[in-house]
């Protein structure tokens, strides 16, 4: 892929092919930032899994300290009385048979989705709108639950989801590029720990085989993968 001329500046004001340290990372991409909206700050991991196999798809979800600087518009799907648990705790929606039509009708005003247990039937109807869009409630993520009102706080508060790629690569939006730096670095220090704690007991070899940050329009920035502690 072609890259612009801010591109190619940024490339020259650090060496691509050092291994840096969390802090010297995040100061780099701040540095080297130029589009003219805020940027999105993101981490992808390279893992040695095999995400084919059931036992070592990786996945799960992190409370990052900071958010990730966006408001995250949520959807519960639950019958009375959790559909008013929901709002009162900060839903944007919440409901069942009307969100189940307006998802069928193509409507995508949504970043995360939060059921109940009663529910699942229903939205497992939708397993083919959602899933490809990496919306469909799921157990292990904690967004099948009773307790509604406490997964949407967690949600609002900077909670994310992430699962392996087929390619055995971990991507998370972490933050955004104004935030300061102290806090872009403890928020990548809270992801990759819960990484490294979700090594699979069946993968051999090496962990984590790298791991890079980079803005929305800005280059990569490896990262010392020795940081993960699995």
């Amino acid at each position: 892929m072609a890259h612009g001329k801010k591109y190619k500046n940024a490339v020259k004001k650090f060496d691509a092919k050092k291994i840096y340290t969390i802090d010297e990372a995040v100061g780099i991409i701040k540095d080297v930032a130029s589009a003219k909206f805020i940027e999105s700050v993101d981490v992808a991991v390279r893992l040695g899994v095999d995400p084919k196999k059931a036992d070592q798809a990786v996945r799960g979800t992190v409370a990052l300290p900071h958010g990730i600087g966006k408001s995250v518009r949520v959807l519960v799907m639950a019958k009375p009385p959790k559909d008013a648990e929901a709002k009162a705790a900060g839903a944007d929606h919440a409901g069942l048979e009307e969100y189940v039509e307006k998802i069928k009708g193509g409507w995508a005003d949504i970043d995360v989705i939060i059921a109940t247990p009663d529910v699942m039937v229903e939205v497992g109807k939708l397993g083919k709108i959602l899933g490809p869009r990496g919306l469909m409630p799921n157990p292990k993520s904690g967004t099948v639950t009773l307790d509604v009102a406490t997964a949407v706080k967690e949600v609002k508060a900077g909670k994310i989801e992430f699962r392996v790629d087929k390619a055995g690569v971990l991507h998370a939006t972490i933050g955004k590029v104004s935030f300061e730096k102290v806090k872009l670095a403890e928020n990548i220090k809270a992801f990759l720990s819960t990484v490294g704690k979700l090594k699979p007991s069946t993968s051999k070899g090496q962990y984590v085989k790298s791991i890079f940050i980079s803005t929305t329009m800005g280059p990569s920035v490896q990262i010392d993968r020795t940081v993960v502690q699995s």
